[in-house]
């Protein structure tokens, strides 16, 4: 019997091909991404969206941040509350006052931005190290995205590179699909 690969395994092989790609191939990626999320009705329907603040081996979707706030909806980015040890949505209406460099580096909202209801999201854009066909997600092994994502009240719509999408990924009881996953050429709804 084939014992399952195991999600180390899959982060080693899904970083791989992530750095085999050129800084070219991965702008190019991030630009058809935010076209065609564009496109989508659950961008155009959204009234609260939650989106992220790239890191260097993350699809770069800032220039959707500004597109939004241009378009008037609400905008929210992931927060580290240190006192809970987890993320906390927070809005973002001016982003040279409401943004800072977080606790890992990361650029969040700032301490003066309030909590909001996550419930009230309409559709969160989600990072991942990879997807599968069936819109399971897999991170970076701390499950502070799942955490988040257990309380969203939207479409979960995981975003990557088509060199990010496997078949099939392992998952566990706490891991939170996502509704779709979204790439430069295609879109994939969960089965």
């Amino acid at each position: 019997m084939n014992q399952p690969v195991p999600k180390s395994d899959w982060r080693r092989e899904l970083r791989s091909r992530w750095q085999s790609l050129s800084d070219e191939e991965r702008s190019v990626g991030a630009v058809l991404i935010c076209r065609r999320l564009k496109e989508q009705a659950c961008w155009q329907q959204a009234r609260t969206v939650l989106l992220f603040a790239p890191l260097p081996d993350e699809v770069n979707l800032w220039p959707l941040l500004e597109d939004a706030l241009a378009e008037g909806k609400n905008v929210a980015l992931p927060r580290h509350d240190p006192a809970q040890k987890h993320y906390v949505a927070s809005p973002v209406i001016n982003l040279q006052r409401d943004l800072s460099t977080g606790a890992f580096g990361i650029r969040e909202p700032a301490s003066h931005c309030q909590k909001i209801d996550l419930s009230t999201v309409d559709l969160a854009l989600v990072p991942g190290v990879g997807f599968d066909l069936n819109g399971n997600r897999l991170g970076r092994g701390k499950g502070f995205y799942d955490r988040l994502l257990a309380d969203l009240g939207g479409i979960k719509c995981g975003v990557a590179l088509d060199e990010q999408i496997t078949e099939i990924l392992p998952t566990e009881g706490h891991d939170v699909q996502m509704d779709l996953v979204l790439t430069g050429t295609r879109i994939v709804w969960r089965k």
